[in-house]
């Protein structure tokens, strides 16, 4: 989505300004429930795995628990502590991908530019649009009327000459607003915003940032880019860049940018692998990682890839077809694990190893049935676990939970999705 040939040096700012919206539904998955609830109106409500388990985690909540401190990630118990009269509703999934079509179809209506950014979030390029359907600010407040009337759900907008600044714009008031960000505002409106806010950063980059002093989005742009490289590495540049407005990313067009084709992530390991448990613990840390990248694109794979590499630098690759498409951890982790049983030699050394998710579809495509239950039951509490994972990293950061199988290894694999010498791979 976005590379080191998206950012533009000041010298090199254009004179005449995209203009791009980032489109954010507002409390998207409760809001969805409460359409089916009426009853329900005017109350606090999250959306949860398991409403019957105090344990259960809070996966989303509408704008009247979020003022009762009701938070992402948080247990049921601590919500209910916090918010007494809290409503829970199960998930439904189908529903959410079913309006967040809807709502993209609306988007068409004044682009073709359009790039979501997650299930409930766009990009919009309206550049073009705007001798049609007006300036930017009333092209965003019409998409917002138009999806209020036909959906029933709102929308907050950020409007900007960039993606970065436009994602912030419409992070900075909600629910239901529009908000500018301009060349002449945007040190007013963003630089005071903590760095976290920042597209991005997550929790452990924001504790580096903080402490080298680096507080605010002012501090990284200010920041000599020299030493937020030395800190960050490449991310560093990266965020200097986006702090000061120089991002020229395009808005891909809606259903052709680059198709998915491959997950894959590899590792090669501080020791080489020679048990068996050795060989679960790498698959169960990669497979997780490339699950999680499955869930986030709305993809499943129909088949698995592991590619072998012994200290001799001798590799082999094997595939297979999977019996149903899975986008869960578990699921890939016994596919690969079944190759590597039937292609390796017990015992033999691994130096490294990578799991390939092949064969994509859409998460909604048609899946075979399997004809046991025990099997259906499984998978439906391996998603739910898997998905609250999800929630969990999203708002803790990635180290956040991993499978219990995989702490305190020697491997070399210290955080979810094992990242090693090898990056991860995406075709």
């Amino acid at each position: 989505m976005f590379s080191s040939d998206d950012f533009c040096p000041p010298e090199r700012a254009s004179s005449s300004d995209r203009t791009i919206l980032h489109c954010d539904m507002n409390g998207f998955y409760a809001s969805v429930e409460l359409l089916d609830r009426p009853d329900l109106s005017g109350l606090p409500v999250a959306v949860c795995g398991d409403p019957e388990s105090r344990h259960g985690i809070i996966l989303a909540k509408n704008e009247l628990a979020k003022q009762a401190g009701v938070v992402t990630a948080e247990t049921i118990w601590q919500a209910q502590r916090k918010c007494p009269d809290l409503q829970l509703i199960r998930p439904h999934r189908e529903k959410y991908l079913y309006y967040s079509r809807r709502i993209n179809e609306i988007y068409l209506r004044f682009t073709d530019l359009v790039e979501p950014f997650s299930i409930d979030e766009s990009w919009l390029d309206v550049t073009a649009s705007r001798s049609l359907f007006g300036s930017g600010r009333q092209i965003a407040d019409t998409i917002r009327s138009v999806v209020r009337k036909e959906t029933g759900l709102t929308l907050s907008a950020g409007v900007s000459y960039n993606k970065i600044f436009a994602k912030l714009g419409s992070d900075y008031k909600k629910p239901d607003a529009t908000t500018e960000i301009t060349r002449d505002n945007y040190r007013d409106i963003l630089w005071p915003l903590p760095a976290e806010d920042m597209l991005f950063v997550g929790k452990a980059t924001a504790e580096k940032l903080m402490k080298a002093g680096i507080r605010t989005i002012g501090d990284i742009a200010r920041s000599d880019p020299g030493r937020l490289t030395a800190l960050l590495g490449k991310q560093g540049q990266m965020l200097w860049n986006y702090a000061n407005g120089y991002d020229r990313s395009p808005v891909a067009r809606y259903g052709k940018g680059d198709e998915m084709k491959s997950v894959g992530n590899g590792m090669t390991f501080r020791r080489n692998l020679l048990s068996e448990e050795d060989i679960f613990t790498a698959v169960t840390s990669l497979a997780d990682t490339v699950a999680g990248r499955l869930r986030k694109a709305h993809k499943k794979a129909s088949g698995i890839k592991v590619d072998i590499r012994d200290p001799a630098f001798t590799t082999i690759s094997r595939q297979k077809q999977l019996f149903t498409p899975t986008n869960l951890a578990s699921e890939l982790v016994c596919g690969a694990m079944e190759l590597i049983r039937e292609s390796w030699r017990s015992g033999a050394p691994i130096r490294m190893l990578t799991v390939t998710a092949i064969s994509l579809c859409e998460e909604t495509a048609e899946e075979q049935i399997s004809l046991f239950t025990a099997d259906l039951a499984a998978h439906d509490r391996g998603e739910k676990l898997e998905r609250t994972m999800d929630t969990i990293r999203e708002k803790f950061g990635a180290s956040a939970i991993t499978f219990g199988g995989v702490l305190g290894n020697d491997l070399g694999i210290d955080a979810p999705g094992g990242r090693g010498r090898e990056e991860e791979k995406e075709k």
